[in-house]
């Protein structure tokens, strides 16, 4: 299931993504990934447009691209108020050819730009940055979105912008099936990807507690009218699910972290690096029955190689207490 699709003319396969997600897929996440296989394309974490100014993109670990990543589309945080034209000719500049506009994120910071979930509620607004993108970007164009705000109307304010969507020239469209104010805090709602399909010719990718191909196999009616699924958190936890998605894993837990800790210090500086190791460890903790533990042992680290020597110490005494993650408390 979802071996594969075509999205503006450009098969993915498998049709099997990783999600955006701040703090996370950066570029020694999206190394790691890359390297084990099995990912049919990766979203960077969400970026600031303006900032993309400034970035260096041969060092920035936002921006950074290695040879290996054949698939990697650049997710924005933008707004009408941002210099679009200015911020694709550098993206094109460096070599991007696919492009993500983020009309999800609900965080306050990120709503007081007038960018995510603001944006998806201002309609004139959303149209004009849409269209500026379209007029300027010759290349793959999708917007991630979730169901809107849980009101009496919801249906047909989400159906007016899946339309606007589709009249812009947006190639895909990737639905967390969630409300924007619902955070995760409640069930995605599978159920509605068919209703969603139905309301645009546009690819629908779907996104939200999908966990591997259990939750297809479970809810595969919810699924069928759906041309590629996205995962997020579970990906972070469990790097290797795409490439063996359809087979039984052996995993060198071990080895796993001991490859995410060189490479996030080899793209952060210290104090960035120790801070995004604790973050991912509190998602890869997940697979171990003992896995709180050894997430607050490392949170409580202060220095790299304090780190690192309290990840040897776990793993070395606990070889066999693997649990099967789920998104529960995540």
């Amino acid at each position: 299931m979802f071996d594969e699709c075509t999205i503006r003319g450009r098969r993915f396969a498998p049709a099997r993504f990783c999600a955006p997600l701040v703090g996370y897929t950066h570029s020694a996440f999206r190394r790691l990934l890359a390297e084990l296989g099995g990912c049919g394309a990766v979203w960077t974490e969400m970026l600031a447009a303006r900032q993309i100014l400034s970035e260096n993109f041969s060092r920035s670990p936002w921006l950074r691209r290695r040879p290996q990543e054949s698939c990697l589309v650049y997710q924005l945080m933008m707004s009408s108020e941002d210099p679009i034209e200015r911020v694709l000719d550098q993206l094109e500049e460096m070599g991007a050819d696919a492009l993500d506009l983020n009309l999800a994120c609900n965080a306050r910071s990120i709503r007081s730009c007038s960018a995510g979930s603001a944006l998806f509620k201002d309609l004139k607004s959303m149209r004009e940055v849409l269209q500026r993108i379209r007029k300027h970007w010759p290349h793959l164009l999708t917007a991630k979105i979730r169901l809107g705000n849980q009101r009496p109307e919801w249906q047909q304010d989400f159906a007016d912008r899946l339309r606007l969507l589709e009249e812009a020239g947006a190639d895909a469209v990737i639905l967390h099936a969630r409300f924007i104010e619902e955070r995760f805090k409640r069930r995605a709602r599978h159920e509605l990807f068919p209703w969603a399909a139905s309301l645009t010719r546009l690819p629908l990718i779907a996104n939200g507690d999908l966990t591997g191909p259990d939750t297809l196999m479970e809810r595969a009616d919810c699924f069928r009218s759906v041309s590629a699924i996205m995962l997020g958190r579970m990906a972070v936890a469990r790097p290797w699910i795409f490439s063996t998605w359809n087979q039984p894993a052996n995993v060198d837990f071990a080895a796993i972290w001991e490859r995410m800790y060189h490479y996030i210090t080899e793209d952060f500086p210290p104090g960035l690096a120790l801070r995004r190791l604790q973050m991912f460890t509190k998602y890869f903790a997940a697979n171990f029955k003992y896995g709180h533990q050894f997430n607050v042992d490392l949170a409580r680290a202060s220095t790299l190689q304090e780190i690192r020597e309290r990840a040897h110490a776990f793993f070395s005494r606990s070889p066999a207490t693997v649990a099967q993650p789920t998104l529960v408390g995540l």
